[in-house]
């Protein structure tokens, strides 16, 4: 009886794995980089873990603490999916492409990261008013 546990496989199938997840987030960091960039915040922030978060809040104009929200289990996942919404309005994108952004990020972000799509401002500021403008009466009619 043979009991050698000695391994003579290759691990190639380990490293290749690795590898192609090495550079799917390389290209999405550097996506990242040029979101933040499109919007006027330094590149190398998206390259800092918790601070890129920060940032991406700071762009979308919501408040520090929802990164605590985010530590919360299953709020994260609301938090989240609002997030990636906000992504796609504060860079003029419809809800429609918002709903692709949650579903296909690693496709939907370059997209968006690459094509002429410009930041408008923190979704926070483009809140439409509980006030509606004022309405001007009608000049009344005359009478003969």
């Amino acid at each position: 009886m043979n009991y050698s546990y000695r391994y003579e496989g290759s691990l190639l199938w380990l490293f290749i794995p690795l590898c192609f997840g090495l550079l799917i987030a390389l290209f999405y960091a550097f996506c990242s980089w040029k979101l933040f960039s499109k919007a006027g915040k330094p590149g190398w922030a998206a390259l800092i873990p918790i601070y890129n978060t920060l940032v991406l809040l700071e762009i979308l104009g919501r408040e520090w603490f929802w990164i605590l929200l985010m530590l919360i289990p299953g709020v994260d996942l609301v938090i989240v999916v609002a997030m990636m919404l906000d992504l796609a309005k504060v860079f003029g994108k419809d809800t429609a492409y918002g709903c692709l952004i949650v579903l296909f990020p690693y496709i939907m972000v370059p997209v968006l990261a690459f094509g002429d799509a410009k930041y408008l401002g923190p979704i926070a500021a483009q809140a439409p008013t509980s006030t509606p403008p004022p309405v001007t009466p009608p000049p009344p009619a005359k009478t003969v």
